[in-house]
């Protein structure tokens, strides 16, 4: 969902499995002098290998579409070829995105098919730089946005792809701010044009998009915002800036609109596609925006969900030029993963970003950071909804202790999915024990009928004998 594609090098040194073999010894050549003695004398000592043969880097891998389990993490061999134009970035921490989890499924074009590393942005130091680079130099730090390939120790990319990370922002905040806060600065600016005492809907307003968003309105005189989330997560988003906020889970949200708004909303912000695409345009205004970056609704579970698919396509918005003509709104459309070869833009809406944050009127929220070893339990959080701000992963490896208490956890998702397994057949088997006994029950009264058919036979015999006497 963002940058340019990976170039060719990197993504069959860093993406493919690699099986190179050791590298074979040289063998030793005796010193060219003219002393017999010393030309019968062996070399002392066999060259090392190359750095590229014994290099190494841990890389997270999506080996096939499906649950949490599909992303593993694996170890890679041989250093990535720098091609001019490109920097080897030695990767401090990564950004989830919710494409990530799509990605997961299947249900993300942008990603090439597996295996594959995924990650879309990251922060790090610059550790080699190729050919005609002349803005970036070993040791710099950087963010970087790219289609894909960052989830990894280092990473190969255009020195386009980076920006230079600002005095006082940590690695952290660094992999939190590309995708989110450029996917909602073009989409209130560029699309949005958000002027002073306009209304905004952003749903998932508790998420790093919605973050985001609802930060970059407050840097826009009086503007309303209305945001959704669980009720659990009103305390922290109200604090963050939205003005109203709306529990999506108990509450209809376009009614609480309506009931503060009455003529509607100048933006609407729409993540989640289907029906809600067609309730997000009706909410608008005379003037107002729809703009629609992502289908949410398809996500339902670790795997993909056919019939969720299905609903949010049969339910897929569409209209007509003419309605629109009429009824003064327009529909806009983002997707950052698009946007290739657009990195003039990118950047200068980075930079623009960057000088908000130096300002101290935007500031990315982390909500946890976790292990590339712990990458299936931070898309799970991510994927239930239980975080406020972004998730991220450090490629710090895992210290033991910590190691040890995620095996003792394993262990005990394995314990408890065998007693889940014995559960369900106990309850088969209960089941079918009880339908043997309903079927006993019924078979009981067929018994007594075959009993008492032979009573009657007799009965009706000695009927016509009594008439008789």
């Amino acid at each position: 969902m963002s940058g340019e594609d990976a170039p060719a090098q990197q993504q069959n040194a860093v993406d493919q499995k690699q099986e190179t073999k050791p590298a074979e010894e040289p063998k030793a050549e005796p010193p060219k002098t003219e002393s017999a003695e010393a030309a019968a004398t062996p070399a002392a000592t066999t060259e090392k290998a190359p750095e590229e043969e014994t290099f190494t880097y841990r890389a997270l891998v999506l080996t096939g579409y499906g649950g949490y389990d599909k992303v593993k993490l694996q170890v890679k061999k041989g250093k990535p070829a720098l091609k001019a134009g490109e920097v080897l970035v030695r990767v401090k921490v990564c950004g989830l995105n919710f494409a990530d989890l799509m990605a997961r499924q299947g249900l993300y074009d942008r990603l090439p098919s597996p295996p594959v590393t995924p990650g879309m942005e990251c922060s790090g130091v610059v550790e080699a730089v190729g050919e005609e680079v002349t803005d970036r130099k070993v040791g710099d730090k950087v963010m970087v946005l790219n289609r894909f390939g960052l989830w990894q120790e280092v990473a190969v990319v255009p020195a386009s792809h980076t920006f230079l990370i600002p005095d006082g922002m940590s690695f952290e905040e660094a992999a939190a701010l590309p995708v989110n806060y450029i996917t909602a600065y073009l989409m209130l600016f560029d699309f949005g044009n958000l002027r002073p005492n306009q209304s905004v809907l952003i749903h998932s307003a508790a998420g790093g998009v919605g973050i985001a968003a609802t930060q970059l309105c407050k840097t826009v005189k009086d503007v309303t915002v209305f945001g959704t989330a669980s009720a659990s997560k009103h305390e922290a988003i109200s604090q963050g800036g939205v003005t109203h906020t709306i529990d999506y889970r108990t509450k209809d949200y376009v009614e609480e609109v309506r009931k503060i708004s009455p003529k509607g909303l100048d933006i609407v912000l729409d993540p989640l596609g289907g029906s809600d695409t067609h309730k997000a345009y009706n909410l608008l205004k005379p003037m107002g925006k729809l703009i629609t970056y992502g289908a949410a609704n398809m996500l339902a579970g670790q795997r993909k969900n056919l019939i969720a698919v299905a609903k949010n396509w049969y339910h897929q918005f569409s209209i007509h030029t003419l309605s629109l003509i009429q009824g003064n709104k327009s529909v806009c459309g983002f997707h950052l993963g698009y946007l290739d070869g657009e990195m003039e833009l990118l950047t200068q809406a980075m930079n623009t970003i960057l000088d908000l944050y130096k300002q101290g009127k935007v500031k990315p929220r982390i909500d946890s950071t976790w292990h590339l070893e712990q990458v299936g339990d931070a898309m799970r959080k991510m994927q239930e909804r239980n975080n406020i701000g972004k998730v991220i992963l450090t490629t710090e490896p895992m210290p033991e202790e910590e190691k040890k208490e995620e095996a003792k956890k394993e262990d005990k998702k394995d314990d408890k999915k065998k007693d889940d397994k014995k559960k369900d057949e106990k309850k088969k088997d209960d089941g079918k024990k009880e339908e043997k006994k309903d079927d006993k029950k019924k078979e009981e009264p067929k018994k007594e009928e075959k009993k008492e058919e032979p009573k009657k036979e007799e009965e009706k015999k000695e009927e016509p004998k009594k008439e008789e006497k």
